[in-house]
């Protein structure tokens, strides 16, 4: 019998985030399925130049590839979107609407983060009622947007520990890499996100498998982290904020 975790439980325990767009219903299905079997614990669907309909169907099929796995899948940014496809996983902007506000468009166990790119909107993430997780970005340089750098990894390692059961979990994402993971380790994070380390893999399933291993790897390496995989497993769920 296979034992269902709850949405919380999985976050606790999450370590590889892995970030797509829309692309097309069988290609998407089809990398989804490799990313998920290679360990990725977390999808994000983050395409907002796509149609509503585009991303609600591509939800559906991450939806139904994630099933087999238990991996979360998340929508990001659009509140309303999100409500619609009864998300239960929400990533919002550093500068979108408020996560208690999203929380009261969400179901009840729906989880909520937040991105952030300075350690200002960190500590402010941190103190946001109704942020369940967090994201810091981009480690390394990735079009469009200013580099935040290892050092943003290092302050939200020193402000948030990945060790601490009471700290929210956040994730490095940007331009993050086999070849560079181990730099972002060292900085203190314990969770990545990841695009085309994945997507652009000749193998995507290897390429997820090798970045979980590390991952598990830098988990096992570190004693801090044995307390908070016990604790995803008995901490009751996050109280639902009210707006």
């Amino acid at each position: 019998m296979t034992v269902r975790l709850g949405l919380s439980t999985r976050l606790g325990l999450a370590r590889l985030l892995f970030i797509t767009d829309c692309g097309t219903a069988g290609d998407l299905a089809q990398l989804a399925d490799a990313a998920l079997g290679g360990g990725v614990d977390m999808v994000q669907l983050r395409d907002p130049s796509a149609s509503e309909e585009a991303q609600l169907e591509a939800i559906s099929v991450l939806r139904g590839v994630a099933h087999r796995d238990q991996g979360l899948i998340a929508n990001y940014g659009d509140v309303r979107l999100a409500a619609k496809a009864n998300a239960d996983v929400l990533q919002l902007s550093a500068v979108g609407p408020d996560a208690a506000g999203a929380h009261a468009s969400l179901h009840r166990w729906a989880l909520v983060g937040r991105s952030c790119h300075s350690s200002a909107q960190v500590d402010a993430a941190i103190a946001e009622d109704g942020v369940d997780f967090f994201t810091v970005s981009p480690v390394f340089n990735t079009a469009g947007v200013g580099q935040a750098g290892l050092a943003l990894v290092s302050y939200a390692a020193k402000v948030a520990p990945p060790g601490d059961p009471a700290s929210r979990p956040w994730f490095a994402v940007g331009g993050i890499n086999a070849g560079n993971l181990d730099q972002v380790l060292a900085a203190g994070a314990r969770r990545v996100g990841v695009t085309r380390a994945i997507a652009a893999a000749e193998d995507p399933q290897a390429a997820a498998e090798a970045l979980k291993d590390r991952l598990r790897r830098a988990w096992n390496e570190d004693p801090a982290m044995e307390k908070v995989t016990f604790t995803a497993f008995t901490a009751p769920p996050r109280p639902t904020p009210q707006s």
